[in-house]
């Protein structure tokens, strides 16, 4: 079965945007996997409009699930976070700053050298590491030799492009995951996921490891709970 893990961001936008601690959002993570998420996401920024960086400490030193850090490694302070806390898992995402969510995945040949020297540093330190990339097998091939445990799909061309032609639409991450497949690469996928696409792509997806989902699930749980919301998030993944 994939893995679920549950982003946590916009929980955080909630909190901060009237100050306190309402949502609590340790509760809420020990929640999500009180509720069945195998994991627990989360995405820091430099101006922590959503994830503090201090909410990492907080998370690390309670969730018992896998824990993600997503952010850009080339923010130094992203680094030092990463290192303190010794996520299971850090997904790096070429993200600049100021941007409002992810939406390109790395050059994995332009940034070669660069991404290979990042992946030892957090490997080095015991973390498994998985690099965002769009779904251009030449981009999964050079993922390889960065010396990468996985990969995360950029899934945003699936979602939008799903209702047209479902096939078309999830044809090149098809062949990216029969070439990571091939590479010994671990799979991950995220980004516009919902209770709508998810279960064809988490069937057709090939070693489909894990999967991050925030947006789309935290506004599902508006209507139905966030119980009721993880429970049929995880029935879209058996």
């Amino acid at each position: 079965m994939t893995k679920l893990s549950v982003n946590i961001n916009k929980i955080a936008t909630l909190r901060n945007s009237r100050g306190g601690n309402n949502p609590d959002l340790v509760k809420v993570a020990l929640d999500c996997e009180g509720f069945g998420a195998q994991g627990i996401t989360v995405h820091p920024r430099p101006d922590e409009r959503h994830i503090r960086y201090q909410d990492t400490f907080d998370l690390k030193a309670v969730i018992a699930t896998e824990f993600n850090i997503e952010g850009n490694c080339k923010e130094q302070k992203f680094v030092d976070l990463v290192l303190a806390n010794k996520p299971a898992q850090v997904t790096l995402v070429p993200d600049v700053e100021g941007q409002i969510t992810s939406n390109h995945g790395w050059d994995t040949i332009k940034h070669q050298d660069y991404l290979k020297e990042m992946v030892a540093v957090f490997q080095n330190a015991g973390i498994r590491v998985s690099i965002f990339v769009d779904p251009v097998v030449e981009m999964v091939e050079n993922a390889l030799t960065t010396g990468t445990d996985r990969i995360e799909l950029y899934t945003e061309a699936y979602a939008q492009q799903y209702y047209n032609n479902r096939e078309k639409a999830i044809a090149p991450y098809l062949a990216a995951a029969h070439k990571a497949n091939e590479l010994g690469i671990g799979i991950n996928a995220g980004h516009d996921l919902d209770l709508h696409n998810l279960k064809y792509f988490a069937q057709t997806i090939p070693g489909l490891l894990e999967v991050s989902i925030g947006h789309a699930l935290i506004s599902d749980a508006l209507y139905l709970g966030l119980e009721e919301t993880i429970k049929r998030y995880l029935a879209q993944l058996t």
